[in-house]
């Protein structure tokens, strides 16, 4: 059963690779092709702070890594700014699974995990579910392949 979870979370991200493939390649950040925004625009103080996520707002934004982060305060937008790699997630918000598996896919914002005090992205729930069976030893992966994977 195992076996099978992983090959079905496979396919769903080589699915997201070819789709984003390009975009993947070069960039730092996840951002999606339609806008600049980390963390689909959601705040990354808030997962911290607030244990959820949390949209950001245009008044409270700057850049990092060439992506726009967004902010829900500007105590929050202070945060970031006084020590961004503390807040931004791992991996530039790609999936932490498949920069495990050693190649890209889009991180979303709705499924994340703090661990040992960094946020971590993943593809979708049953890509989060295949991430969590080893979380120490994907993250010991990911940390590997990182960030050789977008170049």
């Amino acid at each position: 059963m195992k076996y099978i979870k992983t090959v079905l979370a496979s396919l769903v991200l080589m699915t997201a690779v070819f789709t984003s493939a390009s975009q993947a390649a070069d960039d730092p950040i996840y951002t999606s092709y339609l806008s600049n925004a980390a963390v689909q625009g959601y705040d990354p103080i808030t997962y911290f702070t607030d244990g959820a996520p949390k949209k950001g707002l245009d008044q409270f934004s700057t850049q990092y890594q060439g992506a726009d982060f967004y902010f829900s305060s500007q105590k929050n937008l202070d945060l970031f700014k006084a020590n961004p790699t503390a807040y931004a997630p791992q991996y530039g918000g790609y999936c932490a699974w498949a920069v495990a598996q050693g190649y890209t896919a889009k991180g979303d914002a709705k499924h994340w995990r703090i661990v040992d005090g960094k946020l971590y992205l993943n593809y979708s729930e049953s890509v989060q579910k295949s991430w969590a069976e080893d979380i120490a030893g994907n993250i010991n992966k990911a940390d590997n392949n990182w960030p050789s994977v977008t170049q």
